[in-house]
């Protein structure tokens, strides 16, 4: 990318949410190949606007670099705060233990614990056979592997040369069928030792609120997702083909007589609407990064952090 200066990278979103700033968080995915350069200069773009950008692992089961390797580089070379997915699925207790040490030796502080899609259902390795799902623990039980490495040892009580210190988050949806079943699940995985929360793309304010209100008990930051509908066809797909995803009549309508454009304002409004109320907001901007700049702009997206 041909960056002249190195900044310097500093560890802040524990402390913003513990001193109850606001957080804006987006993601990315690494690159199908070696070069990273792509990725870095979108996430360049976002800098400026962003407290941590998260690092996908090979999101839908399709292959990507490591997002331990991305995040290490987004560190050093740019001075963005990364938050790495680890998903149960690729790898089992050892290999998980081994690859959070490993990001822990680079730098790497926060991740999110996700148990991941399986290859069969979304992959893009359909060879046969297929690649096999490991799921040796499930997104808590990864949660309870970081505290007890946070804590100085390993899954089989072995003493650790060092303590790694993670800052450990998990996912949640609050449009789920069930959502007491959701809210049981995200328990869990908070009684684990997860100490924050990002959750899946939320379009109505009542289903926010009152998802806030079951798991306000939990007394974890909740950052909430945000994505910017780019057009009706992506709308109806995401609420037809994506479990978990509910976009209301109302919002798809506005798309679809306003496409992109109507998408945008309407992330707008809700990121201004709950601005005051929530712990932060988690963008997906699907691969535009210009997306993040047209929601924030001109809101009050950043806080400094008190010396």
């Amino acid at each position: 990318m041909g960056i002249k200066h190195r900044p310097m990278y500093v560890a802040t979103l524990r402390h913003k949410l513990a001193n109850n700033l606001f957080v804006i968080t987006a993601e990315t995915n690494p690159p199908r190949g070696p070069d990273p350069s792509r990725v870095l200069s979108r996430i360049a773009e976002i800098s400026s606007v962003v407290d941590a950008v998260n690092i996908a692992d090979s999101p839908m089961a399709k292959m990507r670099m490591s997002p331990v390797a991305l995040a290490h580089i987004v560190q050093e070379e740019l001075g963005v705060e990364t938050i790495v997915h680890f998903t149960c699925r690729d790898r089992n207790s050892i290999a998980l233990q081994s690859d959070l040490l490993g990001a822990a030796a680079l730098g790497i502080r926060n991740f999110l614990a996700i148990t991941g899609d399986r290859p069969a259902q979304s992959g893009n390795h359909p060879d046969n056979p297929c690649p096999r799902a490991v799921f040796d623990v499930d997104a808590a039980g990864l949660v309870r592997l970081a505290e007890t490495l946070n804590n100085g040892y390993d899954a089989s009580g072995n003493k650790l040369s060092g303590v790694p210190d993670f800052f450990v988050g998990v996912v949640a949806n609050p449009s789920a069928q069930d959502l007491d079943r959701e809210v049981e699940r995200l328990e869990h995985k908070v009684r684990s030792g997860a100490k924050f929360v990002q959750t899946q793309p939320v379009y109505d304010l009542r289903t926010l609120q009152r998802f806030r209100e079951k798991t306000a008990y939990l007394e974890v930051p909740v950052l909430y997702g945000i994505l910017p509908l780019k057009s009706y066809e992506i709308a109806v797909y995401l609420h037809e083909k994506v479990p978990g995803v509910v976009i209301p009549d109302t919002v798809r309508e506005r798309v679809r007589l306003g496409g992109r454009r109507a998408g945008v304002e309407l992330a707008r409004e809700l990121f201004a609407e709950i601005r005051d109320q929530v712990a932060g907001v988690h963008i997906f901007p699907m691969g535009d990064t210009d997306i993040v700049l047209e929601v924030t702009n001109g809101l009050e997206v950043r806080q400094a952090l008190a010396t």
